[in-house]
């Protein structure tokens, strides 16, 4: 599997949050633009090989986009940049440095679990959206 002119988003599988974010960014996305795929999952963990991510650490979105790879803030900005509706206009926040956003991003990220919770496993897509999953 090869991601060069593909875009997708890779979440922690199991956290609640991160597929509640996959649930609105699927709502949001008509054209089907993204395709999901779960970090733990074994077409995620070769995504990330091909992208030299060598962080073991479930605790961020990645987007792969293009064959860039984006994590953080940055991942999720882009990310809803190309939603349907106003969410592009979020993208303005950009222009904060990187640091001051991912500190935020950090805070929820390391709390996410106690915050929202967790799941026993891995999100299965519903055969209407199975396409969009790898």
């Amino acid at each position: 599997m090869t991601v060069t002119n593909q875009a997708v988003i890779l979440f922690d599988g199991v956290c609640n949050l991160c597929n509640g974010f996959v649930q609105f960014v699927i709502k949001h996305d008509r054209q089907g633009y993204f395709k999901f795929t779960a970090l733990q999952s074994d077409a995620g963990q070769e995504i990330l090989q091909q992208v030299n991510f060598s962080n073991n650490a479930l605790d961020t979105v990645v987007l792969v986009e293009n064959g860039k790879m984006f994590v953080r803030s940055t991942a999720a900005l882009k990310i809803l940049a190309r939603l349907d509706g106003f969410w592009p206009l979020a993208y303005a926040a950009i222009i904060l440095p990187a640091f001051l956003r991912d500190f935020i991003y950090v805070g929820v990220a390391r709390n996410r679990y106690r915050w929202f919770g967790k799941q026993e496993s891995c999100m299965v897509p519903t055969p209407e959206l199975k396409s969009r999953f790898l």
